[in-house]
């Protein structure tokens, strides 16, 4: 552990993040990670982070009476390959706001959950996580929070902790989502098995299905049952907190009309920002390189043209089962009552 002075040192500043919280001591891992450091890296994970082991740990008791300066928080909560990554680095706006991209902190929660954490205790750690979070950067305004997809079966209690936040939740249409995996061929294919489980662990994979039936299932109607279960839950979200907090956006909506979509966003976290700072945005890097490459190809431009034209070759080789299975998965969400059409639309 560190001193009381070392504490306030680094509570009182954003560039130490909340990285880890480590259950076994009861304490959170504090990596120093300046804002530099948050563009470069695709996700604030321990792949992408360096010097994962050098963090300072403060208990969870002794942050008990501590009081950091915290700015408003916000989510973007979503369904994965959505493009929320290229939304969560367009949110890095200096004296507005800063986008956090999957911090592990919130999977910590997750993980804690399933391994049979007292509800009571998780509750107080999650709250903690979610003000250590919110210290801003600088002059920033305003926390931009995008969880990993693993933490949406959170989203409510944190909405809750937090009334005043707002949430936008961010999906692939089905038949893009399925090119997505596609793509990723057998890493895609081994992922969705891996989400399947997450949500039969969380209790919110949709019903319908023994186990013999899930296990007779091709890789991407895995895949649609995943996408079903999030998009389930993405509805359940909106009735229980409301549809004037929360929100939803398609990926293809996104790209084709970005700018309307941060103009919509701006209002929705009252960031108000003027024209000339949604352009600016815009013409950043966020819209203008790809999220996921690496440093050396970091600078490869990524829109929707390049998108549809990535989509289409995927479709390509895939198309006919992915259409097979776009139909199956609409038959699937009409047998149990999920709407595809959730509502509550941003734009």
């Amino acid at each position: 552990m560190i001193s009381t002075v070392q504490q306030d040192e680094i509570l009182g500043d954003a560039s130490y993040l909340a990285h880890r919280y480590d259950e076994a001591n009861d304490a959170f891992r504090f990596l120093s990670v300046p804002r530099d450091v948050h563009r470069q890296c695709t996700f604030i994970t321990d792949e992408h982070l360096p010097n994962i082991e050098q963090f300072k740990a403060i208990s969870n008791s002794d942050l008990a009476g501590a009081s950091p300066a915290t700015a408003p928080v916000h989510f973007i909560f979503h369904s994965a390959y959505c493009c929320s990554t290229m939304l969560a680095r367009a949110f890095d706006i200096e004296g507005v706001s800063m986008g956090l991209k999957e911090p592990v902190v919130l999977n910590d929660m997750i993980g804690w959950r399933r391994r049979g954490a007292d509800p009571v205790k998780q509750k107080q750690v999650m709250e903690q996580s979610l003000t250590l979070l919110s210290r801003p950067f600088g002059e920033d305004r305003t926390v931009i929070i995008k969880p990993s997809n693993i933490c949406n079966p959170l989203a409510i209690e944190m909405l809750r902790m937090r009334p005043e936040a707002k949430a936008l939740l961010l999906y692939a249409p089905i038949e893009g989502f399925l090119k997505s995996i596609a793509k990723k061929e057998m890493w895609g294919r081994i992922w969705v098995r891996d989400v399947l489980i997450g949500t039969l662990k969380d209790g919110y994979a949709i019903g319908g299905f023994s186990q013999d039936e899930l296990l007779q299932l091709t890789d991407l109607q895995v895949a649609a049952i995943g996408w079903l279960s999030q998009h389930a839950l993405f509805a359940k979200i909106i009735e229980k907190i409301g549809p004037d907090r929360v929100k939803t956006l398609d990926s293809d909506t996104f790209l084709a009309q970005s700018p309307a979509t941060i103009a919509a966003l701006s209002d929705l976290y009252g960031l108000a920002m003027n024209g000339s700072r949604i352009e600016a945005v815009i013409q950043g890097p966020a819209f203008t390189s790809h999220s996921k490459l690496d440093q050396a190809k970091r600078g490869e431009i990524f829109d929707a043209k390049t998108r549809e034209r990535e989509q289409q070759k995927v479709a390509e080789v895939h198309g006919a089962e992915i259409d097979m299975v776009a139909t199956w998965t609409k038959a699937v969400a009409d047998s149990q009552g999920i709407k595809l059409d959730i509502g509550s639309k941003l734009l």
